[in-house]
């Protein structure tokens, strides 16, 4: 089976969508033949053993780039293209050229049809939903939404494709350990650094918690301007860091290094970093903007609404409780993500989908 994976960008600093194409991508080749379309970027990822073919994706070549799009699925010739993302007009231009030569198109929203989403900059999304996105969603084949928070929310804008819930995964042997000991009073913020993802919130719910022995180091890259509008909103507080975006081990190592991750975002289909943190034995916040109430079920963190208030006192939940107390919370997490979110699962469960749709 010859599949071709649409994304915008697999720059580094694309975020979640970029993490889950190099995680679905690695289980995917040895089982399909696999590969990626995306647009040129300064710092791509890498993904072994993946062909990926580059595009200059400016939207005034227009024209000129659905007529490459064209002639390279002519001459790749997959049996599946699957879209990655929406409101971009490059990936409806993919979609478009693949239909037009009667391939069909899994589209996987990633979230990008939340509530939250739509409603921010309304205006330019109702008139990518009427030139184009509209009209795209609708043709597709099929669905992939990863919960069942974003099926309902596709459902509720009137979609009725075919639809398929597989959620993300990650690659549970990437861990390599898991985190040993508790006690280190350190809270962190794993992620791009976005309005979306609620930082605002999380710095002022700090300021009012008696936080005293205990501290916040935020990581990630985004908008420069952003990142330092909010260092000089936290200026007032001693123990609040900004350390800088982390990869590979760094990254894991600056998991294992705290007693909680704290992801107050306002909207996310699934949260990469949620798993990643779990899998380690890291408890987790985060917010009802995810679909991870299994934190509140399994036990290994808090799900909660989004309010400084909701975030305050879950701090200080989390100051009081005993360093037993959060390996407990750990070690759930660790065996909820093992039995549920093992990438290895989800690539199956993907490649039974396309094989579904071949066979329709």
């Amino acid at each position: 089976m010859k599949v071709i994976h649409f994304i915008d960008s697999i720059d580094k600093t694309a975020g979640g969508t970029t993490e889950y194409m190099r995680l679905l991508s690695n289980e995917l080749k040895s089982t399909t033949e696999l590969l990626i379309a995306t647009g040129i970027s300064n710092s791509p990822i890498v993904i072994d053993g993946v062909k990926v073919k580059f595009f200059d994706t400016k939207v005034l070549r227009w024209f000129s780039l659905l007529n490459e799009f064209r002639y390279f699925l002519k001459k790749e010739n997959p049996e599946i293209v699957h879209i990655n993302g929406i409101w971009s007009p490059q990936n409806w231009g993919f979609q478009k050229a693949a239909q037009e030569l009667g391939i069909p198109v899994v589209l996987s929203p990633h979230g990008m049809l939340e509530p939250w989403i739509l409603a921010n900059n309304p205006w330019k999304k109702k008139i990518g939903l009427f030139l184009y996105q509209n009209k795209a969603i609708k043709n597709a084949e099929h669905l992939h939404a990863t919960a069942v928070m974003e099926q309902e929310s596709i459902r509720n804008l009137g979609y009725k494709n075919n639809l398929t819930i597989i959620p993300n995964g990650i690659d549970i042997s990437e861990a390599k350990k898991k985190k040993e000991s508790y006690g280190s009073k350190k809270v962190i913020f794993l992620s791009r650094i976005h309005p979306k993802k609620g930082i605002e919130l999380l710095l002022e719910a700090w300021r009012v918690t008696n936080t005293q022995s205990w501290s916040l180091e935020i990581a990630g890259n985004g908008d420069e301007n952003y990142i330092q509008r909010l260092k000089e909103s936290a200026s007032d507080i001693s123990n609040v860091h900004f350390v800088g975006a982390k990869y590979g081990d760094e990254k894991w190592n600056f998991l294992r290094s705290a007693d909680v991750m704290v992801l107050p975002t306002h909207s996310e289909n699934f949260g990469i970093v949620v798993a990643e943190a779990l899998a380690v034995g890291l408890p987790v916040i985060t917010t009802k903007g995810t679909p991870w109430d299994d934190l509140n079920s399994h036990n290994c963190g808090w799900w909660i609404d989004l309010s400084v208030e909701n975030l305050s006192q879950t701090l200080t939940a989390v100051i009081s409780k005993k360093s037993p107390e959060l390996k407990e919370l750990g070690e759930n997490g660790i065996n909820l993500i093992e039995n549920k979110y093992n990438i290895k699962q989800i690539g199956i469960d993907i490649k039974s989908l396309y094989e579904k749709i071949l066979n329709n």
